[in-house]
Formats: structure tokens, C-alpha cells, sequence
């Protein structure tokens, strides 16, 4: 009965915690999203893949290359491999260390010191199990570190999550970029070309009589500003491609044809749920989690410091005194030692413990809200950016074309000597800028979409 009375009260402290009852905090963010951002859509980022989300084969094959070349990306898949070795050894922690072990010693006795008065050689040899320090968990300190452990190898899968996502919508960004400056540096260099023969138009009226001097410096000078304006787009289109060339890590070898910018055939019609279930499932917002519950768990191997630690060493075999006995005719040799620890007075380390343990609480949980609050503006901002970006986009095409059809008018009238040069380089100013606009608007659609279906947790594939 008293046998039963222990392993029953042994069972029972075993089961003890010291770790406090984890409480998600509640999402510091409105129930809602802003009257601003349309949620409306049909697709859930969460469920679609990012080839079927992005059409265009070459923008596939650079993200594929980005996701196996990438370095930031190398060093997050590193990451998740040394926090699953680093939960492996807090895990092996909580069992026992059994070893086979088998060691050997002769000792020669003076004769003075032998109780025959001879001289003597003693040999002995042992083999067998052994148990070093095992730590009986009666306060769960070692299952504290253990789930700390494990949280924070989560964390790390879910930040790996989360920078592979971000990286693709990095590399969709970098090539929407470059074409939009691609576009930008092919329309400057057909206004070059058109003012180039602008110009050379108004040399001849000049020689003629029909233009003065003050047209053709006009002439002049316009064109030479269009010539600043192509230099500025090649060299952001060559910053544009070295910009995704790091992205991706490695330049494929042979790359499929791909869309032109107003060809890509993104679709945007991502739905977005309540904030609390869209939010909840982001990777960034997982992680951060995990690090809390890590922070959770610290607080319980801190507590359980200010109680006693058990430890058994233990051992079991045959000794002998010749080396042929140990496994046959040798006798039975065993060792049991336990240990038993409680600190006294350490100048408050372990109460300043709790205190750290706590702290970092405090900062996780706060982390964890900073991170939902930033995910839920980020989310609004691109709700709303979807549809205001359609509809400026809209109204920026008809712009350029009523700007297109000034232009074509202004030129009409000019050479018919109805109007000034100066009329028809405003003109010209005018509708560049519109194409410009344009291009950009366009580019910024295609940024923004890109963005939310990162923004909403997409599937990643």
C-alpha cells in the first residue's frame, strides 16, 4: 500500500506546471474592415496557388528560380533546420540518457599496505547500463523548456512561411517594375524620334521663311529634354533588372516569352473574410504567435527554478576480476544515486529569472499586436488600392486619349498656320506625360494585386 501511495503521489507531482494557461489576446484591430476597402471577391488567397494566381510563364520561371536561388531565402530554410535541432535536444531532455558502458582498472597494493603483509595486483572490470543525471520533471521544467522549444521551431516554419511568400510577391513586383520602365523607355524613345523630326520640320519652314529662330529653339530645346528624360528611364530600367536579378539569385538559363504589361491577365478577385479570421492565418501573424507561446512557456522553467531538482544516477552490470568473467560467472554490480537540489540563496538570479521571463511576455504579446495591427492596414490599404487604382487607371486612359487627339489637332492647325509652335509643345508635353501616367497607373494595379494576395495569406504552391 505504501508502494502504491508513492508511485500515485509521484504521478500526480509529474503532472504539475508551473507554466501559466496560454490566452490568445484578443485581435487589437476593428471587427470590420474600413468603409474604404471593398472585400468583395471570389478567390481566396489562402487556396490559390501563385502560378494560377500569376499567368505570365516567364514571371513563373523567375519566381520558381527566385524560391531556389535566393539567399535570404537559403538562410530561412537554415533557420527552420536549426530551430528542428534545437527542439530535438529539448525534447531528448525529457528522456532518460542510458548508456553501455564498460570500463577496466588494475591496482598494485605495497606490501606495507596489504593487510598480508605482501605485495599485491588487483584487477577489476565492469560493463554494463548506466543512467546519468536524469532529471525527474516533478514541476515541469524541462516540459516548459520543451514546449518552448517546439514554439519557437514553429515560429521559425512560419517565418520561413512567411518570407517565401513575401518573396514572391517581391520578384512579381520587381518584374512588373521592369516592364513598366521597359514601356516608359520605349515611349521616350519614340517622342525623341517624333521631335527629332519636329525639329528638322521647323529648320526647313526657318529656311523658307515660315518659322523664326524663337520656334526652332523652342523645337530644340524640347527635344533635348525628352533626350534627359529616356537617359533617366534607361538608367531606372537598368536599376529595375539588377533589382530582380538579385531577387532571384540566379539568372535561368533560357527563359519562356513573356506579356507585355497591359497583357498580364491578373485577376484580383480576392475575397477578404472578417479581419480576425483573414488576419489570424497570415504566416507573420502565426509566428509572432508562436513566439508568445514560447515566451509562455519560458515563464514555467523560470518558476520551477525555485523548487528542488531531483536527479537519478543509476547504473547496472558485472564486475569481475578478470576479463573473461564479465559475461560468464561474473557478479552482479548495480549503483543508484540520487540527488536532490534546492537553492538556498543565489542573490535573486532566480527571481530576476521570472522577472526576464515575464518581461519578454509582455514584449511578445505586444509584438504579436503590433504585427496584426500593421497586417490589418496593410490589408485595407490594398482592399481599398484595388478598386481606386481601377478606376484610375480608367480615367488615365481616356486622358491620354483625349491628349493623343489635342496633339494630332494642334499639329494640324500649326502646319496650316493657324496656331503658335508654342501651342503644339505643350501639346506634345502633355500627352508624353499621359502615356507616362498611363504606364504607371497600369504598373501600380498590377503592384497592388500582387501585394494583397501576400497580404491575404496566399497559398504560396
Amino acid at each position: 500500500m505504501r508502494k502504491s501511495l508513492i508511485i500515485a503521489l509521484g504521478t500526480a507531482l509529474a503532472g504539475c506546471s508551473l507554466m501559466p494557461d496560454y490566452q490568445r489576446p484578443e485581435p487589437p484591430v476593428a471587427a470590420q474592415w474600413p468603409q474604404t476597402a471593398q472585400p468583395d471577391g471570389v478567390r481566396k488567397a489562402a487556396e490559390l496557388d501563385w502560378r494560377s494566381f500569376f499567368p505570365d510563364q516567364k514571371l513563373q520561371a523567375l519566381i520558381a528560380a527566385a524560391l531556389e536561388h535566393n539567399r535570404d531565402m537559403r538562410i530561412a530554410a537554415a533557420r527552420v533546420e536549426e530551430a528542428r535541432a534545437l527542439y530535438g535536444i529539448a525534447r531528448a531532455d525529457r528522456l532518460p540518457n542510458v548508456d553501455v558502458a564498460g570500463s577496466g582498472q588494475s591496482v598494485r597494493t605495497p606490501g606495507d599496505l596489504s593487510p598480508t603483509g605482501s605485495r599485491l595486483t588487483s584487477h577489476r572490470y565492469d560493463v554494463g547500463f548506466s543512467l546519468l543525471s536524469f532529471e525527474l520533471d516533478f514541476w515541469g521544467r524541462v516540459k516548459s523548456l520543451n514546449e518552448a522549444s517546439l514554439a519557437s521551431y514553429l515560429a521559425t516554419e512560419e517565418a520561413r512561411r512567411a518570407l517565401h511568400l513575401s518573396l514572391i510577391s517581391e520578384v512579381a513586383n520587381a518584374y512588373f517594375t521592369l516592364l513598366e520602365m521597359e514601356e516608359r523607355t520605349r515611349l521616350a524613345h519614340e517622342t525623341v524620334k517624333s521631335r527629332e523630326e519636329t525639329r528638322t520640320m521647323i529648320a526647313r519652314r526657318r529656311e523658307v521663311g515660315l518659322a523664326g529662330d524663337l520656334d526652332f529653339l523652342q523645337a530644340d530645346g524640347a527635344l533635348e529634354q525628352v533626350r534627359a528624360e529616356l537617359a533617366s528611364l534607361q538608367r531606372q530600367q537598368a536599376a529595375a533588372a539588377n533589382a530582380l536579378a538579385l531577387l532571384v539569385g540566379r539568372q535561368p538559363s533560357s527563359l519562356p516569352e513573356g506579356r507585355a504589361l497591359p497583357d498580364q491577365g491578373i485577376v484580383a478577385d480576392l475575397a477578404a473574410d472578417l479581419p480576425a479570421e483573414v488576419l489570424l492565418q497570415r504566416p507573420d501573424v502565426l509566428a509572432a504567435e508562436k513566439r508568445l507561446i514560447a515566451a509562455n512557456a519560458n515563464i514555467g522553467a523560470a518558476r520551477a527554478a525555485f523548487l528542488p531538482r531531483i536527479s537519478l544516477t543509476a547504473g547496472l552490470g558485472t564486475a569481475s576480476s578478470a576479463l573473461s568473467g564479465l559475461f560468464g560467472g561474473g557478479s552482479e554490480s548495480w549503483n543508484f544515486q540520487p540527488a536532490l537540489r534546492l537553492p538556498l540563496f543565489d542573490g535573486g538570479r532566480i527571481s530576476s529569472g521570472v522577472d526576464l521571463a515575464e518581461a519578454r511576455k509582455v514584449i511578445a504579446v505586444a509584438e504579436y499586436e503590433k504585427t496584426i495591427q500593421q497586417a490589418f492596414r496593410e490589408v485595407a490599404d490594398l482592399l481599398a488600392a484595388r478598386t481606386h487604382l481601377v478606376e484610375q487607371l480608367r480615367a488615365q486612359q481616356a486622358a491620354e486619349k483625349a491628349q493623343s487627339e489635342r496633339l494630332r489637332l494642334t499639329q494640324a492647325r500649326y502646319k496650316a498656320g493657324v496656331t503658335s509652335h508654342l501651342e503644339v509643345l505643350d501639346a506634345q508635353r502633355e500627352s508624353f506625360s499621359a502615356q507616362q501616367a498611363t504606364v504607371q497607373t497600369r504598373s501600380a494595379g498590377l503592384t497592388a494585386a500582387a501585394q494583397l494576395y501576400k497580404a491575404l495569406g496566399g497559398g504560396g504552391g
